[in-house]
């Protein structure tokens, strides 16, 4: 399936969860749970790409997350030498590259700060 950016909000008064295709007009779905509506956000948009091609309208392509779209998923970070020396010691101990170390730590660490706000 077309990979299409799905949005996802809790709606009071529907007392679920709302799943949105912004790409596709009226492309909606609501489930109990995220998890749910995400995947009722999938039956949907097959149905909309179903019903446009029977209909023969156009298809539009999947975009970009507008936060994706501005960030190359680089940067460069200076750290001491020291804290460099451990990590890659530490990542070579774990069997991964220092980038997968390092992205696993940040990822944890992030995840972490959400869960606390």
């Amino acid at each position: 399936m077309t990979k299409y950016p799905i949005e996802v909000f809790w709606s009071d008064e529907d007392e679920g969860y709302i799943a949105v295709v912004p790409d596709l007009a009226g492309c909606n779905a609501w489930g109990k749970t995220e998890a749910e509506a995400i995947h009722e956000a999938h039956d949907a948009i097959a149905a909309w790409i179903k019903a446009a091609k029977s209909m023969k309208r156009a298809i539009p392509a999947p975009s970009k997350p507008a936060d994706e779209m501005a960030y190359s998923g680089k940067f460069l970070m200076r750290v001491p030498k020291r804290l460099h020396a451990e990590m890659a010691k530490a990542a070579k101990a774990q069997g991964v590259s220092l980038n997968q170390y390092v992205l696993y730590l940040l990822t944890e660490r992030h995840a972490q700060g959400k869960r606390a706000a």
